[in-house]
C-alpha cells in the first residue's frame, strides 16, 4: 500500500471519529442562539467538504484497485 493511501485513510478515520461531538455531550452552552454542538456540526461539515474537494482533485482513486480503464 502506498504512503498516500495510509495518509488518506487516516484522514478519513479522523473525520469519522470526530464527526460526533462527544466532548460537547451534556453541555448547555449556547452561541449565537444555537447550541454549541450545532456549530460543531456546521464547522465539521465545512471542513469535510474542503477535505473531500482536496481529495477529489489530488487523490481520486487512491486505494482503489482493479479499476476499469476506458
Amino acid at each position: 500500500m502506498a504512503r498516500e493511501t495510509y495518509v488518506w485513510s487516516a484522514v478519513a478515520v479522523l473525520l469519522v471519529a470526530l464527526a460526533v461531538p462527544w466532548f460537547w455531550w451534556g453541555s448547555s452552552r449556547v452561541v449565537a442562539g444555537l447550541p454549541i454542538w450545532v456549530w460543531w456540526h456546521v464547522g465539521w461539515m465545512g471542513l469535510t467538504a474542503v477535505v473531500f474537494a482536496v481529495f477529489a482533485r489530488r487523490a481520486w482513486g487512491v486505494g482503489v484497485e482493479g479499476g476499469v480503464d476506458g
